[in-house]
């Protein structure tokens, strides 16, 4: 099946969209961008993460092209024409020698076997660093260096993710992921000052700690302190809630999904079908 995208006003075919190589979007890597996951037609958070591209594209200059009702509708149609159940969405928006280019893809989803939900990401501790004063640790823009090179850094040890310090020996997040560690029945995680990205399933998982009366801190955190929890998880908005199992080759707990990290995933998964 050829896959449709929305790119700059008009709905294209994969193979006939085209972008100028000689954008700064392309050049400098001065883009933003946003993936979200599609369940029935419904995205969990749609308008956390509109208002989160546009703060963004408005802190660094890049024009917002539409409204967010006008972009909803191109949203819904993208995810429509393209057809699938399960489907992966990215927004991109980039500078263009004039105004903005925006791309709209809709891919279809293929979530992670179940049992790997059971079992667990392991990963590896980056080698990489992380500015925690850097502007670009609260983007996400198209710029992804340091995390792209930290994930294959680790995949190629045989880990399924890394796990980022920054320049004080904190943890930030993962290359994909911010990170949650429990300890007591009680969540922690990296707080923005330590340089990771305000993730919209992190905001998803504070709200449902909230409501189930569930603790939570934010701070400063070590490997060691991820070693000593009882079970940690990582989020982003295409695999919801992932266990950690261990770091390196220390096992986190008893390793796979422990009771909180369950608990939060069967929220979240309900989130995922209901939608907001």
């Amino acid at each position: 099946m050829q896959e449709t995208v929305f790119l700059n006003g008009r709905f294209l075919a994969t193979a006939e969209a085209r972008l100028s190589a000689l954008t700064p979007g392309f050049l400098l890597g001065l883009g933003l961008f946003e993936s979200m996951r599609s369940y029935n037609g419904k995205i969990v958070y749609l308008d956390e993460h509109l208002g989160r591209i546009k703060g963004s594209a408005k802190l660094i200059g890049i024009g917002f092209p539409f409204s967010f009702s006008k972009l909803k509708e191109i949203i819904k149609k993208t995810v429509q024409i393209n057809g699938f159940k399960d489907t992966y969405v990215r927004l991109t928006l980039g500078k263009a020698q004039k105004g903005t280019d925006i791309l709209l893809v809709a891919k279809k989803y293929q979530p992670y076997p179940r049992q790997k939900y059971k079992k667990g990401f392991r990963a590896a501790i980056s080698s990489l660093r992380q500015g925690n004063h850097s502007l670009l640790a609260c983007l996400k823009t198209t710029s992804r260096l340091l995390y792209r090179l930290s994930l294959e850094e680790a995949e190629n040890k045989g880990f399924d993710e890394a796990i980022i310090l920054n320049n004080r020996g904190y943890i930030t997040e993962a290359t994909r992921s911010n990170l949650f560690l429990v300890k007591d029945n009680e969540l922690f995680t990296p707080s923005l000052s330590c340089g990771c990205l305000d993730g919209i399933t992190r905001s998803i998982i504070f709200d449902l700690a909230k409501k189930s009366n569930l603790k939570i801190y934010e701070g400063n955190f070590t490997p060691k302190d991820l070693c000593a929890a009882d079970e940690a998880f990582l989020t982003n908005s295409l695999i919801g809630v992932m266990p950690l199992a261990a770091v390196q080759k220390q096992r986190i707990g008893g390793g796979g999904r422990g009771k909180s990290t369950e608990y939060l995933t069967k929220k979240y998964n309900s989130l995922l079908k209901n939608g907001t």
